[in-house]
């Protein structure tokens, strides 16, 4: 009895499956990101995979992470068996200790946060912030002291006035050289940055117009267009 074809296609099927498995895999780590969007006394606010910020303690574990030391403006943290030390406005980081991707991505998957709000983690210049989509911003939106932390210099920017509520003030219009979210990265997005305060920036449509939008009950689908 000839054995060679059977253990050809055993071999075969082997291999099949310990590639599939280490896409797999590479496709978790890539998934895995982790941000720290600020802090609350000793907690860190946790952005993990793109999800609303949680607060989380010492000693204490969000969604595979555990805080291990916090200070005024970091947080050591352990993921899949290794330490990360994350900054406020740093990049996210993986399970690999690297960024999560590329940003060469073409779809956007974002889940309802609550009260019909979709929130995301993103990047805006490769610094770390977090968005709350609003389709009816002309464009992306964000506070003096938000623009600050992204290291963006908004003053060299188009000077306009805008309504706050204490009256007319002074904002910029600005030219936002990146802006990331997800694996998805777009160049060259116009924004505004206002003197009064935000809890969260605005994705408006100077990014959102750059995609197809699809919402199905709480989840939305943005897939870049060409």
């Amino acid at each position: 009895m000839n054995l060679l074809p059977a253990l050809t296609h055993a071999a075969f099927l082997l291999s099949a499956s310990l590639l599939l498995h280490g896409a797999a895999e590479a496709q978790n780590e890539v998934q895995s990101s982790v941000a720290l969007a600020g802090m609350m006394g000793t907690k860190a606010l946790l952005v993990v995979n793109g999800s609303a910020p949680k607060s989380v303690a010492p000693g204490e574990t969000h969604q595979g992470v555990k805080i291990i030391s916090t200070t005024s403006d970091q947080a050591v943290i352990e993921q899949s068996g290794k330490r990360h030390t994350l900054r406020v406005g740093d990049a996210p980081v993986n399970s690999g200790g690297s960024t999560a991707s590329a940003g060469r991505g073409t779809r956007i998957t974002i889940t309802e946060s609550g009260g019909g709000h979709f929130m995301t983690a993103g990047q805006i210049n490769g610094k770390a912030v977090h968005f709350m989509v609003d389709t009816g911003a002309t464009t992306i939106a964000m506070s003096m002291s938000d623009a600050e932390r992204a290291g963006i210099k908004y003053k060299d920017g188009q000077p306009v006035r805008m309504s706050t509520a204490n009256g007319a003030a002074q904002g910029y219009r600005i030219k936002l050289n990146t802006v990331r979210v997800g694996d998805v990265e777009i160049f060259d997005v116009d924004a505004v940055v206002t003197p009064q305060p935000m809890p969260f920036l605005l994705l408006g449509n100077s990014f959102l117009s750059r995609f197809q939008m699809k919402r199905e009950n709480n989840l939305m689908t943005l897939d870049k267009r060409y």
